[in-house]
């Protein structure tokens, strides 16, 4: 595995040389034991005060060829870490007095049958409405025809009756759907579309020059993703919604992307805290999501930012310790659940009291995760099971 630069992106507060050191041989010990008896094929990136740590770069954009390798300009699909570019979109237009997140969904959507359901309720997925990729295929949608953003409103106004939709605001349940819809949001409110909203209020900006939304018109430049085994991923119908996915970047960009959120003058501090707020308190413990963010809430008094995220062979991990203003992104297109290991370093730079975990935590192979699944309570019945969920089918929802 070949190490990086570890050239500054910042220059606030430069790290002694002791430190340096100290925190790149920890690092070092950790991403060693991790990834070297595994096929990882992606880059990691370790960041303190906004300066480079550590960052490797291994394997090659498509695995089975050996040929180009991964760069710090290759980027990744990032799944699921792509809500926090939505989460964020969305707070700016709330920011700038566009939109107000305690709006029910119909005032910016037509048509959008449950009135109980603001703009917050889909930023902390407290909506009820469960993913569309769990059931549009299953619901007769043509797989042969490409979902849109519009397709999943359109599809949830005809079929709403006959999806089982629990109570608004009567607990936290995960879903895609829930940041299609705010990307549709978006895009009716700013008047762009969401991939030029987000690159004129963000990627450009920030100097985030390796970043784009993907789309079907990025068809032949976007890095496929693999099994483990090296299989590749085929594309398929659910490809091309964005908002829940579809953000494709770099481990340095995201770290521009960490460092522009600490900057007040983007985000006043009153709309940050309520984007790093938990909203979920029915069950204890410390897992719970703010807008557009997943947090830990440790007894210790200590809040530690992520999102992960998992489409197809495509893993992704984004740890944000505030208090230490430390960094830790991971990215692969392999399906190497070790990738969220990574979490564990964040006890080099605080006391987070993270425990090993190969498994995400949405991961349904995540014992925990399988024990912990319940019934969803509908509006029209006592309760709708659980459903296996189709052979191969990759949620992007990742804790």
């Amino acid at each position: 595995m070949n190490e990086g630069d570890t050239s500054s992106l910042s220059h606030a507060v430069p790290l002694t040389p002791e430190e340096m050191s100290y925190y790149k041989r920890m690092v070092s010990n950790h991403l060693d034991s991790t990834f070297s008896k595994t096929r990882f094929n992606g880059s990691v990136l370790v960041a303190k005060n906004g300066q480079v740590i550590y960052e490797m770069y291994n394997g090659f954009i498509d695995p089975r060829t050996g040929k180009d390798s991964i760069t710090p300009s290759t980027p990744f699909h990032l799944a699921s870490v792509s809500k926090t570019f939505t989460g964020m979109a969305t707070l700016k237009l709330w920011q700038e007095g566009k939109l107000n997140i305690d709006d029910p969904v119909s005032k910016y959507l037509p048509g959008f049958p449950l009135e109980a359901v603001t703009v917050r309720l889909l930023l902390n997925h407290r909506s009820g409405i469960p993913k569309y990729d769990h059931y549009m295929g299953s619901m007769g949608w043509d797989r042969h025809k490409m979902v849109s953003n519009q397709d999943v409103l359109d599809f949830l106004i005809a079929n709403y009756k006959k999806i089982p939709i629990a109570p608004a605001n009567h607990g936290f349940s995960y879903s895609n759907t829930n940041f299609a819809l705010l990307a549709l949001i978006i895009e009716k409110v700013s008047g762009q579309s969401y991939p030029e909203y987000l690159k004129k209020t963000f990627f450009e900006p920030f100097g985030m020059k390796d970043t784009y939304v993907f789309t079907l018109a990025d068809s032949a430049k976007y890095m496929p993703s693999f099994y483990y085994s090296g299989k590749e991923y085929r594309f398929e119908f659910l490809d091309a919604v964005y908002g829940d996915k579809n953000v494709y970047s770099t481990v340095r960009d995201l770290l521009k992307w960490d460092q522009a959120l600490k900057n007040e003058s983007i985000f006043k501090k009153s709309f940050l805290d309520q984007a790093y707020s938990g909203y979920s308190f029915e069950k204890p413990g410390t897992h719970n999501y703010g807008l557009g963010w997943r947090m830990y809430l440790l007894n210790n008094g200590k809040k530690l930012i992520y999102h992960n995220g998992w489409w197809h062979g495509n893993r992704t991990s984004f740890y944000r310790m505030l208090d230490e203003d430390a960094t830790i992104i991971a990215l692969c297109n392999n399906d190497c659940r070790y990738v969220y290991k990574v979490k564990e370093m964040a006890d080099i730079f605080g006391d987070y009291l993270q425990n090993n975990n190969r498994y995400d935590d949405d991961d349904p192979s995540n014992p925990q995760i399988a024990q912990a699944q319940k019934p969803v309570v509908t509006r029209r019945s006592h309760t709708v099971a659980h459903k296996k969920k189709p052979a191969g089918r990759r949620s992007t929802a990742k804790k």
